[in-house]
C-alpha cells in the first residue's frame, strides 16, 4: 500500500493524479485533516483516511499498512514544522512503514537564510535517525512563486531584488510527477535526492528571459534588503512575513538554490519546464 499525506494540496493532490496512472486504486490511500476534502479520490476508488501531524494520536491508523509513506511538509510557517514532522515520523515506525518519503527542498541546511530549509534539515536529520528506510525529495525551488516574488514585472519593467544570485525554478507539477514515478517505479532511492529544472538561472538571467517572453527591456532593481522589508510592510504585509521572504533572496545569494541535477528529467522522461513556461503565463 502507498500512503499519501496531504493529498489535498496542490503537490501531493497531483502527485497522486499521477500515481493513479501507474497502479490501482485500491493500492493507494490518502491521508487528509479533513476527509470530506479529499473526496474527488474516494469516488476514483482510493481509500481516504483521517490524520493530522498536530494529533498524533489519529497517525497511527492513517498510516497503517504503508509499505512507501510519502509525507508532505508542514507549510505553515507559524507551525513548528519540524515537530509536527516529528510526529509523522515517530508514527510510521510505530507501524514499520516499509519506506518513508518526505517532500523537502534543495539547499536544506542547517546555516540557510531561508527558515523552511532548516526545517528541512532538521527532519532529514530525524529520518537518518529513525530505523526506516528513507528518501528526502529535495525539490527544486517551486516556478510558480517567482512572478509573486519578483513582483509586477510586465507592469514596471523591473524585477526588484533585496539579493541575487541562481535559483533552479521547477515545476512544482513536475516535481509531484516524479514523486509519483518514484513511488510507482519500485526503484528505491536512499537518502536525499535532488530534483530540479536543468539550469540554475540567476534573477539578472531571468530578467532577459522575461524581456524576451514581454518583447520589452526588463532590469533588475536592486533593493537594499532592509528597504525592501520596509516596502512590503509599507504595502500591507506583516514584518515576519516579510522577513520570511527575504530570507528566500538571502539564500539565493549565498547559493543554496544553484545546484541542479539531471535526475528529474531522467525520471519524467522529458526535459522539466523552463523557467521561460511560467513567465510567459504570468
Amino acid at each position: 500500500m502507498i500512503v499519501v499525506t496531504g493529498a489535498t494540496g496542490a503537490l501531493n493532490g497531483t502527485t497522486v493524479d499521477h500515481l493513479l496512472q501507474h497502479v490501482p486504486a485500491s493500492g493507494v490511500a490518502v491521508v487528509a485533516r479533513d476527509p470530506a476534502a479529499a473526496r474527488r479520490f474516494a469516488e476514483r476508488g482510493v481509500e481516504v483516511r483521517h490524520g493530522d501531524y498536530a494529533d498524533p494520536g489519529s497517525l497511527p491508523a492513517a498510516f497503517a499498512g504503508a509499505d512507501q509513506l510519502l509525507l508532505v511538509s508542514a507549510s505553515d510557517p507559524a507551525a513548528d514544522a519540524v515537530s509536527l514532522h516529528r510526529n509523522a515520523i515517530e508514527a510510521a515506525v510505530a507501524v514499520g512503514a516499509g519506506r518513508v518519503l518526505y517532500t523537502s527542498h534543495q539547499g536544506a541546511a542547517p546555516d540557510s537564510p531561508f527558515g523552511p530549509a532548516r526545517d528541512h534539515f532538521a527532519t532529514e536529520q530525524l529520518l537518518e535517525r529513525c530505523g526506516l528506510p528513507w528518501t528526502a525529495l529535495r525539490n527544486g525551488f517551486y516556478a510558480h512563486s517567482l512572478p509573486w516574488l519578483v513582483g509586477p514585472w510586465r507592469q514596471t519593467g523591473t524585477l526588484r531584488v533585496p539579493g541575487e544570485g541562481p535559483v533552479s525554478w521547477t515545476a512544482r507539477e513536475d516535481a509531484a510527477e516524479a514523486a509519483a514515478v518514484v513511488l510507482a517505479s519500485g526503484r528505491h532511492h536512499d537518502g536525499p535526492i535532488t530534483l530540479t529544472a536543468p539550469a540554475a538561472p540567476t534573477f539578472a538571467e531571468v530578467a532577459s528571459v522575461a524581456a524576451d517572453v514581454s518583447g520589452r527591456p526588463v532590469e533588475v532593481e536592486p533593493v537594499d534588503p532592509e528597504r525592501w522589508v520596509a516596502d512590503q510592510v509599507a504595502a500591507g504585509q506583516p514584518e515576519p512575513a516579510a522577513r520570511f521572504t527575504l530570507g528566500i533572496f538571502l539564500a539565493a545569494e549565498r547559493g543554496f538554490f544553484a545546484g541542479t541535477d539531471p535526475l528529474l528529467g531522467e525520471l519524467l522522461g522529458r526535459a522539466p519546464r523552463p523557467v521561460r513556461d511560467v513567465l510567459a503565463a504570468s
